[in-house]
């Protein structure tokens, strides 16, 4: 039986960045009873669909996880441990604000099972961090990092490059203290204006302008290369790590591995089928006391479209895809994954090469690809 991989949503947050929009909610109070019972009743209800399975991986994610009592951490872990065999180098990742609040709380939640953190520093100045509607300062972030490091295995961190005036000379130098920090991995994200955020709100009031296009492809590249030549090369399109220290998690989903998503929002694939729980933290609390778990929508996958998701998904990775191998997977011949004229025609273009029977995006391709993605894989495939 394939492995599997576990996501655990908290939603909520202290406040609401004005760039995110993930499902995430600003709460007075949270009944945590309410909320263990709930989430432990959703993984149950998951775990009697995926019986026999080995857990490879548990992520926390948010919202902001790192919010959770400790001790809550701990019995969704040991839940998890009861359901399904924990492989012996699980990897147990939680997503925390660098706080110093939360912090305090590192020790507890390495006692709880929390063997990598994911810290959301997002940027190391004052200026840019209130831009950004961070509540830390550059300082107490920089602290809650050198908690982390002495807490836990594995320390990832968030940086957002490609800001309103970003120049070459200021993130190179960001970036130089960024390495100069020490962790095994980074993710590092160009500020995109997502729609129904605050910021959507304020580029449409003109209160600012985001990078252009060009700009933001010169700091793509710089950053490829810097992270590169410091040994934490891209092994996704967003995330350099020294070798071994990828995300197994996240790579469970790039190689479109079987996932379990509980919480409010979360998104699963698991056994062929899609599924979404309730995004309202009351509706999903509601769904799971009235049906067992916190589902809305649960959608079988034709082979085209599993196969459609996994070249998006895996053309991300450097290692890239097998085409050859997701089409025995789906019963699907290969020519009907790639359309052989545009692949040849990119790959003269050195966007795309071939190794064997795998695919794989070029550097040169990489800051193109989402219009690559789009000529490469049959319209027909995708719906």
């Amino acid at each position: 039986m394939p492995p599997l991989a576990l996501y655990i949503h908290w939603p909520f947050c202290l406040a609401k960045c004005p760039y995110c929009d993930f499902n995430s909610h600003v709460r007075a109070k949270t009944d945590m009873a309410a909320w263990e019972a709930a989430l432990l009743t959703d993984m149950a209800h998951e775990a009697a669909l995926l019986p026999g399975r080995e857990l490879t991986s548990i992520f926390f994610g948010g919202g902001t996880p790192s919010l959770m009592p400790p001790a809550l951490v701990a019995r969704l872990i040991e839940a998890a441990g009861r359901h399904w065999r924990l492989a012996d180098s699980i990897e147990i990742t939680l997503e925390a604000n660098p706080s110093s609040v939360e912090a305090a709380n590192f020790a507890a939640l390495a006692g709880a099972g929390i063997n990598r953190v994911s810290l959301g520093l997002q940027a190391l100045d004052d200026q840019t961090l209130h831009f950004l509607g961070r509540l830390h300062d550059a300082a107490e972030g920089l602290a809650a990092l050198d908690v982390a490091q002495r807490h836990f295995a594995r320390v990832t961190f968030d940086l957002i490059y490609a800001r309103p005036g970003h120049t070459p000379e200021t993130w190179a130098a960001e970036l130089e203290r960024a390495l100069a920090l020490g962790t095994g991995h980074m993710s590092l994200y160009q500020l995109t204006i997502e729609p129904g955020t605050r910021f959507a709100t304020l580029v449409r009031e003109g209160k600012f302008t985001p990078l252009d296009d060009d700009a933001a492809a010169d700091l793509f590249a710089l950053t490829r290369e810097r992270m590169t030549a410091a040994g934490l090369p891209a092994y996704e399109i967003s995330n350099h790590a020294r070798p071994g220290e990828e995300s197994r998690h996240n790579l469970t989903y790039w190689r479109y591995g079987d996932y379990a998503g509980i919480g409010p929002g979360a998104h699963g694939r698991r056994l062929e089928t899609a599924t979404v729980r309730h995004r309202k933290p009351e509706n999903y609390l509601r769904a799971v006391a009235e049906q067992g778990h916190g589902l809305v929508e649960q959608r079988a996958l034709g082979r085209a479209e599993q196969a459609s998701e996994a070249l998006l998904m895996g053309l991300r990775l450097d290692e890239g895809v097998d085409v050859a191998a997701l089409a025995r997977r789906f019963g699907l011949p290969g020519t009907a994954l790639i359309d052989p004229a545009k692949r040849a025609f990119h790959a003269r273009g050195g966007l795309v090469h071939e190794d064997g029977t795998r695919l794989i995006v070029t550097e040169a391709g990489m800051p193109l690809l989402d219009a690559l993605l789009a000529e490469l894989v049959p319209a027909d495939l995708v719906a």
